[in-house]
């Protein structure tokens, strides 16, 4: 179309495409993302950051902005250690009730063959009186692992 016309006559196309991209903008909206898993997925990781931000540091906001060097103040006396491997955890997961960490794939085999033996998984932190560990109740612990990452960085 364009090569028959004459130069004078070529569409505008930064207009065309700015009139598509407006047409195609006006057809999304909020209740769309809102049911959008991905997003639904990054709100509950950006809440549970924070709350544990605010856990470790406060509501003071200076003091959350400064989160990294509280993160390699703290380091020292942070423990990287699962308590089911006993080694350094790669993807600690926290658990929602009584806030232990772990290495996600180890707690996760445990509760999976303690499902098929049809018994509860008990808290795997010495002393911890938690008896019924489930799936659904560890989130990823993103604070303790950008801590591990940057001890390891050094």
């Amino acid at each position: 179309q364009i090569k028959r016309e004459k130069p004078e006559n070529i569409p505008d196309l930064k207009y065309l495409v700015k009139e598509k991209f407006t047409a195609l903008e006006s057809k999304n909206s909020d209740s769309d993302l809102q049911r959008n898993e991905k997003y639904i997925y990054f709100k509950d990781q950006l809440k549970e950051m924070r709350k544990q931000c605010d856990m470790q540091c406060g509501n003071d906001n200076e003091a959350i902005e400064q989160i990294d060097e509280d993160i390699a103040v703290t380091q020292s006396q942070m423990n990287f250690i699962c308590p089911i491997t006993q080694m350094e955890m790669k993807r600690p997961v926290r658990n929602k009730v009584c806030g232990h960490t772990y290495e996600e794939d180890a707690i996760l085999k445990i509760i999976q063959t303690r499902k098929q033996q049809k018994k509860k998984v008990r808290c795997p932190k010495i002393g911890c009186s938690h008896a019924d560990v489930k799936g659904s109740d560890l989130v990823p612990d993103e604070v303790l692992k950008r801590a591990i990452d940057s001890q390891n960085k050094k």
